[in-house]
């Protein structure tokens, strides 16, 4: 019998990819160039998740947050990150094999980040190679950013899917509260940044602790 979810659409940082090590060291880095204080790296996994520019206000002292000091900040954050976004980066264990045996079954899969678009596109072409996806989309221009449902109502319709045919999955309440404002079911994942109190919280339609469990929800539900 067929699976009622014909796609799947996957955050990227903490879901599919541990990048926390990466986006900390850069940002620490951004902040000692411009001779502010730095935080431990698990701090970053209440700083990530909602955009560059939330980041980068997030672990700045909030006298230095004017606009231009910010924009400043995000450039040389950008700067620094591409000489080291996959330094440690890599797929969380037995990510790799959910994703082939999905695609094996003839699922759809596409990824919607709060990441820039151009450091989304380098983290799944340089993980999981240019084919496996069918979109890719980061932090864009003219999008607005996760919670807001607009990035993944626009995937499930550049499918041709309707969002109850799409399954959302991602580790923080931001991607909760995305698939559940875009009409989707959501999968909250227990290996990512944020806590399992988080997810309960913000509407998770179920609670995976491995990838596997992904799997098997999706190919035998009906």
């Amino acid at each position: 019998m067929p699976s009622r979810y014909q796609a799947l659409i996957f955050d990227l940082d903490g879901t599919l990819l541990d990048t926390l090590k990466d986006l900390a060291e850069a940002a620490n880095q951004t902040l000692t160039d411009f001779d502010l204080p730095t935080h431990p790296v698990d701090a970053y996994r209440t700083f990530v998740g909602d955009g560059l520019l939330t980041l980068i206000d997030r672990i700045i002292p909030a006298h230095r947050s004017l606009p231009d000091d910010l924009s400043r900040y995000m450039a040389r954050f950008q700067e620094i990150y591409i000489d080291k976004w996959d330094e440690t980066s890599r797929p969380y264990p037995g990510i790799v094999e959910m994703l082939e045996q999905l695609r094996t079954a003839g699922i759809r899969m596409s990824v919607l980040s709060n990441k820039p678009q151009a450091f989304t596109e380098l983290c799944v072409h340089r993980f999981f190679g240019p084919d496996l996806f069918e979109y890719v989309h980061g932090e864009r221009q003219g999008i607005p950013k996760k919670p807001d449902p607009t990035g993944a109502i626009e995937i499930a319709a550049k499918m041709e899917l309707t969002p109850e045919q799409c399954l959302y999955v991602g580790d923080t309440a931001t991607d909760m509260k995305t698939g559940r404002g875009a009409g989707m079911d959501t999968v909250g994942v227990l290996w990512g940044f944020r806590e399992r109190q988080e997810l309960d919280e913000h509407g998770a339609g179920i609670l995976v602790a491995n990838p596997a469990e992904i799997t098997a929800y999706v190919t035998t539900s009906s």
